[in-house]
């Protein structure tokens, strides 16, 4: 069985805020650390039927960048429910709201 692994470094401040966040794999051919200004990380715990969630973001992530990343976020969830579920009706209902948040938020979905 292959193996990879993540991991995910948090650089906090005095207050325990983030200031930088880190991510490397070993699946990866990039040998460097990745820096993120934010992250939404989901689990499925079997045993508990619940989601355990870490969402972390840096201090100087930008408001509109962060907008994005949450558009983005719930246009990808979309793409991930299809495919694992085959639901289509409810992903095109998540596509019209994802369309509706764009518009609200001044995003340009096109990029």
């Amino acid at each position: 069985m292959k193996k990879a692994e993540i991991k995910i470094t948090v650089e906090l401040d005095e207050k325990n805020v983030p200031e930088n966040l880190l991510w490397e794999s070993t699946d990866s051919q990039n040998a460097e650390k990745v820096a993120a200004k934010a992250m939404i990380l989901a689990l499925w715990d079997h045993n508990y039927k619940n989601s355990m969630r870490i969402d972390l973001w840096t201090k100087d992530m930008p408001v509109d960048e962060m907008k994005r990343f949450f558009y983005e976020t719930l246009q990808t969830m979309g793409d991930t429910f299809l495919r694992a579920t085959g639901e289509t009706n409810i992903v095109e209902d998540l596509r019209d709201y994802c369309a509706h948040f764009a518009e609200k938020m001044g995003i340009d979905n096109q990029s």
